[in-house]
């Protein structure tokens, strides 16, 4: 196995540019290595080889003539859920085989515009629904640290990819935690940024007022550089902030933590959650105090209404995005007797269990007589659990709360009961429904598996959260998984 692998995403970068190594040689080690352990993990869905040493080559003739971009000639892995000129894109769904976009998503063209080599195509649970992605019709992905777990979901395939050495960063998207949870879950850095930080253009839609596109990357530095070249204003994109993109990776360890405020919500540590994660979160905690920062007792009230309403919001917005999957525009199609019948039979062959779940819950709390009950209802609670977040940092700099309740579960043991499998987004669900940024980072191992802490910031303040997460970072030191 060649040990360029295992170098870091910024190390390879400035390799690359030094010319020490060249793009071919990064991208065809990168390949060789998902060749080998992809039928172990299940990270890839499709492996783009060809493509992949294409944009290589171009990258080192850019560098041969002196024009290389901020991270030129560096492979990633890229989430089934953005769409990809030329490249097949189903959201690890069957009502989307055969689909292969004329156009490429805001987010990937921004990429493509760094420099950086695509790989391939990573797993999802199908539409970003689920939290183990074990709902991906492609099958389930495996945590490399122990392959009878789960990585986590929905971007458990990027997850794996970074963690396991099958790229040096992967894009993921984030509704209720899907980068945050299977980050922890992998021993590796996710970030989920404000909403409207990164365009949702070309992102196949699972909630609207939910859905935001973040890095995933095996250092927070790493992350932060991609993040650098991921974001951005996008007038295709009517949600997109128009906000100057800034040099998020560069003076990280610029930060006194002496005086730096820290909020601790009280809700964040409730009954069932793992000992070794509490314990992991609390020795987070002690190391910032070890080095002058004020912990802060705070409380986020209506914490405990975040999971049941996001359950509603989201739902009600798949169900609405989700109806454009006829048959008639996109994928695959099932003929039926007439019209109606054709939709019926596709919409059935095509969708998995848990979207059809969701697809239901969204139209009955749409449905007459119901809107108000539920969906109205929701949309107010919304509102107040942003307003205790905004009502926290007029106390606090930053809020610090664990990622997930437990390390990675084992694959199948959550799967039939879906009420335990929601309750795993318990910590990083609010942060969604407020449209803050949030961040998970390697806390430590328990019982052999790495566990995460979440570091929540306020709207587009991510240069100031990725400090703090770099600082935890340095003083956790956490070594990533040995390379198999």
């Amino acid at each position: 196995m060649s040990e360029l692998v295992k170098l870091g995403l910024k190390e390879a970068s400035e390799k690359i540019k030094n010319r020490e190594i060249s793009s071919v040689e990064l991208t065809t080690a990168l390949l060789e290595r998902i060749d080998a352990r992809n039928d172990n993990i299940n990270a890839y869905v499709e492996v783009t080889h060809e493509k992949a040493l294409e944009m290589a080559e171009a990258s080192d003739k850019r560098i041969k003539d002196g024009n290389a971009r901020l991270m030129e000639g560096v492979p990633l892995g890229i989430k089934d859920l953005f769409c990809t000129a030329g490249v097949p894109t189903t959201a690890c769904s069957n009502i989307l085989k055969g689909f292969t976009p004329a156009y490429e998503s805001t987010v990937t063209k921004n990429l493509w515009n760094t420099g950086t080599v695509m790989l391939g195509k990573t797993n999802l649970d199908q539409f970003a629904m689920g939290s183990s992605n074990e709902t991906s019709a492609f099958g389930t992905v495996k945590n490399p640290w122990d392959e009878a777990r789960t990585p986590g979901g929905s971007s458990g395939g990027s997850a794996a990819a970074v963690a396991d050495y099958m790229c040096f960063g992967a894009t993921g998207t984030d509704t209720g935690g899907s980068i945050r949870q299977p980050a922890a879950f992998s021993g590796i850095v996710g970030l989920k940024p404000t909403y409207g930080r990164c365009s949702r253009w070309g992102i196949v839609a699972f909630a609207s007022s939910l859905d935001q596109a973040g890095p995933m990357a095996r250092s927070v530095e790493d992350t932060a550089l991609m993040f650098r070249g991921m974001s951005g204003y996008d007038p295709l994109d009517t949600t997109s902030a128009d906000m100057p993109i800034e040099s998020f990776d560069e003076n990280l360890e610029n930060l006194s933590l002496k005086g730096l405020k820290i909020g601790l919500p009280k809700e964040y540590f409730v009954d069932g959650m793992d000992d070794g994660v509490k314990k992991a979160t609390e020795d987070a905690v002690a190391r910032f105090k070890a080095e002058g920062a004020e912990i802060i007792d705070i409380s986020l009230p209506h914490t405990k209404y975040a999971v049941p309403t996001y359950y509603i919001v989201a739902p009600a917005e798949a169900a609405s995005n989700l109806a454009r999957y006829d048959g008639m525009r996109y994928g695959q199609r099932v003929e039926g007797e007439n019209l109606s019948d054709t939709y019926t039979k596709t919409r059935t062959a095509g969708f998995g269990e848990e979207v059809k779940r969701r697809i239901m819950i969204g139209n009955y709390t749409l449905s007459s007589g119901y809107y108000d009950a539920y969906y109205s209802k929701a949309q107010k609670v919304r509102a107040l659990i942003a307003q205790d977040f905004k009502n926290a940092f007029d106390k606090v700099d930053v809020i610090l709360t664990p990622t997930a309740p437990t390390p990675a579960f084992k694959t199948g043991e959550k799967v039939s009961d879906p009420i335990q499998m929601y309750l795993n987004d318990i910590f990083t669900v609010a942060t969604s429904l407020a449209g803050l940024p949030g961040i998970s980072v390697p806390s430590g191992m328990v019982d052999g598996m790495p566990v995460g802490v979440q570091f929540i910031g306020k709207a587009f303040d991510e240069k100031h959260l990725l400090k703090v997460a770099f600082a935890h970072e340095r003083m956790t030191g956490f070594k990533p998984l040995e390379v198999k």
